[in-house]
């Protein structure tokens, strides 16, 4: 391909993914590709350079039943997107998260001699071990966010590279600390603590009572501390200040800016999710909590395989961070880790965090791109 031409076929299920494809797309672009890009995407990949099959929405389905519901339209788009990458075969195709579509279409662009890649792994290291076989009939490479997933798809005999997390290069350009306490009104003399039970309502319904009585017990051991809790949206807002009554003293609530509030805190109570990986890497130390209804931890804690939930450590191979879940989540004992953090472990902790950090590495959509371009032989 010394013209520098090439032709991608690529799909993004959900918003997250389309943001991620693009960012591939420009990287691919800034290295003079000459880019004729056809499949499904958003408004992102359109801008560069994607001539979308259908409107991404019609992918983005989640829960147990509206997939249900719609699967004679999915079934029916997935026919479409194979029949038009035959069509134009593409040098390789690549499916951005969405594994239960995006994996189908890849296993049958693959046995037409179509090579694919798939961008974002899979959480098979904590459940649905049995889809590594599916993956080895779909995929030619794997696209990996974090490190220790390579290890995974090397013993099954596939293809596998760390990209790095584009969250590492997004969370480079946050504003500072003292800057955003002044925005949201939070004290300087203060130790904040930011308060995070996550952005479901089931969430919020379980965690926030208990974050409300940690607080309560952090606030009679450390007079000088203030809590700030990043509200996910209008609903979750006005449960977490109804929880909160007339006991606001020392809190304020913001809506959204959850990655704001970490930055502005000396430490983080949060809900296990993805935000442990931004906490991680905007170097915050942190308490992991987790609390769901009693059934649905009697079948999730059987279906989870990894010894650990938390990202941070997960990554490191070992308990860095304490997490504290379910019946271990109570205020106490939550309060008693808090306080430990904050007057002992702190340092410890943003150390093994600057050294994952930097396991992980950024520059995603460059690192992408030149994945990409190896399965081609661009």
């Amino acid at each position: 391909m010394a013209d520098k031409s090439l032709r991608l076929g690529i799909c993004a299920g959900e918003m997250s993914g389309d943001i991620l494809g693009a960012a591939v797309l420009r990287a691919l672009s800034a290295q003079g590709y000459d880019l004729q890009v056809d499949g499904i995407g958003g408004e992102q990949m359109m801008a560069a350079g994607l001539n979308t099959l259908h409107p991404i929405d019609r992918l983005a389905v989640m829960g147990l039943i509206e997939p249900l519901k719609r699967l004679p339209e999915l079934l029916r788009i997935r026919r479409e997107l194979v029949a038009q990458q035959q069509a134009k075969a593409p040098h390789c195709f690549v499916g951005v998260d969405s594994p239960d579509f995006n994996l189908g279409v890849e296993q049958r662009l693959r046995a037409m001699g179509i090579p694919t890649a798939h961008l974002v792994s899979p959480s098979v290291w904590a459940w649905r071990k049995g889809r590594i076989r599916r993956i080895q009939q779909s995929v030619d490479k794997m696209l990996c966010l974090l490190p220790f997933e390579i290890k995974i798809y090397e013993e099954a005999g596939i293809d596998a590279v760390c990209v790095g997390h584009p969250l590492v290069d997004e969370l480079q350009s946050m504003p500072a600390s003292d800057d955003l306490r002044h925005e949201f009104g939070l004290p300087l003399d203060q130790t904040c603590l930011a308060v995070l039970p996550g952005s479901r309502e089931a969430e919020v319904r379980h965690l926030m009572p208990t974050f409300l009585e940690t607080m309560r017990l952090l606030q009679q051991r450390h007079r000088a501390l203030h809590f700030v809790i990043p509200a996910a949206d209008a609903s979750r807002r006005a449960e977490i200040e109804a929880l909160l009554g007339d006991n606001s003293e020392g809190v304020t609530v913001i809506s959204g800016r959850g990655r704001d509030a970490m930055q502005a805190s000396n430490a983080v109570l949060i809900a296990s999710g993805t935000a442990t990986l931004e906490a991680m890497l905007l170097r915050k130390p942190m308490v992991i909590a987790y609390r769901m209804a009693a059934v649905s931890w009697m079948v999730l804690s059987r279906m989870v395989t990894s010894s650990h939930v938390g990202l941070p450590n997960i990554l490191a191979g070992r308990e860095i961070v304490p997490e504290l879940l379910q019946q271990a989540a109570t205020p106490e004992r939550l309060a008693e880790a808090v306080g430990h953090v904050l007057a002992v472990d702190s340092d410890q902790q943003i150390q093994w965090f600057g050294e994952l950090a930097d396991q992980i590495g950024g520059n995603f959509a460059a690192r992408s791109a030149e994945a990409l371009l190896e399965l081609t032989g661009a």
